[in-house]
């Protein structure tokens, strides 16, 4: 089944941009029109973010969404056969404080949001830097599904470390300066255990385990925005927030880091993924 699947998708990927976009353009109208898919989740998620927009703007956003939606699926498959050179064309972020803070002996977390194109991203930051680059990920509950994702995150030299068993994996690299990517907006399992922050007008539980292992290992945090540009082009700003996270104290790193996002997500909206729940978890108080 996984052979299928890669032999498809490379199929696929060997497309030129126009007809992936004009593919993605049919998939966005079977999606949000067709299907409806989580339609309801990302409605009401935009009304809950942003209260003072009518009801027309409201959907006039959620279609803006899903086409950028779509245009992931068609870049993430993209990703199989595309060049360095092509990556490097439609992804633009200066890399210098990674350099800074390698040339120091140092280690770096990157705590990222779900913007469009976070694939992209990580596959850009890693070419670009000296460092050996881990990338934090979910595993699939498809093992063919799982091993094509795995497929295209370590196309460039990447290491993939499971979030179900972060312990374990990160012990090789204790010792070793390296560079570690976290999408640190994942809606935690347990919510009790975790951080809670005002986010989109409502409370939010977040995960506590980056800042965690940011205090305790003192590894400096830098924050990353990324911005669609145009179609299939997008840029990234790195930001060093916390060059000595230990000195922090307990909430600081993970307040901020909410912020930021929020601040991201209301200044371009559309390419935040709007159909993850969120909000499923009520504030214990």
């Amino acid at each position: 089944m996984y052979y299928l699947l890669l032999a498809f998708c490379y199929s696929f990927s060997i497309l030129p941009f126009p007809v992936l976009y004009f593919i993605s353009d049919i998939l966005y109208v079977l999606v949000y029109h067709v299907f409806g898919y989580r339609k309801k989740v990302v409605l009401a998620n935009l009304r809950q973010a942003f209260p003072e927009k009518t009801d027309q703007e409201i959907r006039l956003l959620a279609k803006k969404y899903y086409r950028n939606l779509t245009d992931m699926m068609v870049e993430t498959i993209k990703l199989l056969t595309m060049s360095k050179k092509q990556l490097q064309k439609r992804f633009i972020c200066d890399l210098t404080v990674l350099h800074e803070l390698y040339a120091k002996g140092k280690s770096c977390q990157l705590h990222l949001g779900h913007n469009f194109n976070w694939e992209w991203a990580n596959l850009f930051c890693m070419q670009g830097v000296n460092f050996p680059f881990l990338v934090v990920y979910m595993p699939l509950s498809s093992k063919p599904a799982d091993r094509m994702f795995r497929h295209f995150r370590e196309k460039f030299g990447s290491t993939l470390i499971p979030a179900n068993d972060m312990a374990n994996s990160m012990k090789p690299w204790m010792e070793k300066q390296y560079l570690i990517a976290l999408v640190a907006d994942q809606n935690p399992g347990n919510p009790r255990s975790c951080l809670w922050f005002p986010f989109l007008n409502k409370m939010t539980p977040f995960y506590k385990g980056p800042e965690m292992a940011a205090k305790r290992n003192n590894i400096p945090v830098v924050f990353v925005d990324i911005r669609k540009v145009k179609r299939g082009y997008y840029k990234a700003q790195l930001t060093l927030r916390f060059e000595e996270p230990q000195n922090e104290p307990p909430g600081k790193i993970t307040e901020a880091f909410v912020q930021y996002l929020e601040k991201n997500i209301h200044e371009q909206p559309e390419v935040w993924v709007w159909s993850h729940r969120r909000w499923k978890h009520e504030y214990p108080g």
